[in-house]
């Protein structure tokens, strides 16, 4: 990651503001309580700067950028807040709230609200199919984590009843299941499910991709049956240590697993069920901007800032 620090949209906040407004409203300011585009700049000593009035009749709000989006009503400086961004869509395997807090300046509690609502802007809320005739997407599951609680580990081990060197909790049924679907040289999409079996996988399945698609699996039984809908259903053995066989594998979302792994393991080190999906979005969002650079990834970031609230209370008790 090589980018100029000192670059006045992470330095002043000024330049933030006229930046997130360029790539905000490309065409100009629009209303974000009525979506007019007949808005006036409020200027003058007793107006903050960035201050918009709507002329509409029914409407005549006032609003700023940031009105309607993941960073109305914070406290938090427009330029820290890019400065986050940027960090977030550049780091290949993410970068943690800790590392955010101590380069920001901001105290933990803060670095890790504003993380989560930068997630939230990464995820595409209305993607269309992946593959298409005569295209191929890859289907598969990994497993990460351990879903038993520390606490509880300790509870077992002093009771004489955690066997191993894992306690006996560290089986894939203790685990995280994360479901990922990649159309080659295209996007990939994830999902964290609760339960990975023929229903979840289907349903999956049959949203996200186009049923004229190649589906390519590994031998998994998981999805047998759904590869039917589709126009063809190959796979490949890994347990015959079969990988490849002509035009058939699954290790594109492999080298995309190493990816999110290392991420989570090394980077963020833990992470909680309840949070778990916006750290998958995180790290599809990045892949799916893999042919962006760096400022163009941080740009489609702002871009997804519209229509999203994320209040702190919600987040943290969701934790």
């Amino acid at each position: 990651m090589n980018f100029d620090i000192t670059n006045a949209i992470f330095t002043d906040k000024e330049a933030a503001r006229l930046h997130l407004e360029g790539t905000r409203w490309p065409e100009g300011a629009v209303c974000p309580h009525c979506g007019s585009f007949n808005v006036k700049e409020l200027t003058g000593k007793s107006h903050r700067a960035g201050l918009r009035q709507c002329n509409e009749k029914e409407c005549r709000k006032q609003f700023t950028v940031t009105v309607g989006t993941v960073f109305e009503r914070s406290k938090v400086p427009l330029n820290k807040w890019l400065l986050a961004t940027h960090l977030m869509t550049s780091s290949k395997k993410g970068m943690s709230a800790h590392q955010i807090h101590r380069m920001l300046g901001v105290t933990y509690k803060t670095a890790w609200f504003m993380c989560h609502r930068i997630r939230e802007a990464m995820v595409n809320d209305n993607p269309p199919p992946l593959g298409g005739k005569d295209k191929a997407v890859e289907a598969d599951e990994t497993y990460y984590g351990n879903k038993v609680s520390l606490k509880k580990k300790r509870a077992a081990k002093l009771a004489g009843t955690g066997k191993g060197t894992k306690g006996g909790f560290g089986g894939v049924s203790n685990k995280y299941i994360v479901v990922s679907l990649v159309e080659r040289g295209g996007d990939v999409r994830s999902f964290h499910v609760d339960k990975a079996n023929k229903t979840s996988i289907r349903e999956i399945l049959v949203r996200n991709v186009d049923r004229k698609s190649n589906l390519m699996t590994d031998e998994s039984r998981l999805y047998a049956g759904s590869g039917e809908e589709f126009n063809r259903h190959q796979k490949v053995h890994h347990a015959a240590g079969e990988y490849v066989r002509d035009n058939v594998y699954t290790n594109t979302l492999e080298g995309y697993y190493s990816i999110f792994k290392r991420g989570m393991i090394g980077t963020y080190q833990h992470c909680s069920e309840t949070h778990l999906q916006r750290y998958v979005s995180e790290f599809d969002f990045r892949y799916n901007g893999r042919k962006l650079n760096d400022n163009e990834r941080r740009d489609a970031a702002l871009r997804g800032i519209e229509g999203k609230r994320l209040t702190y209370r919600r987040v943290a008790k969701a934790a």
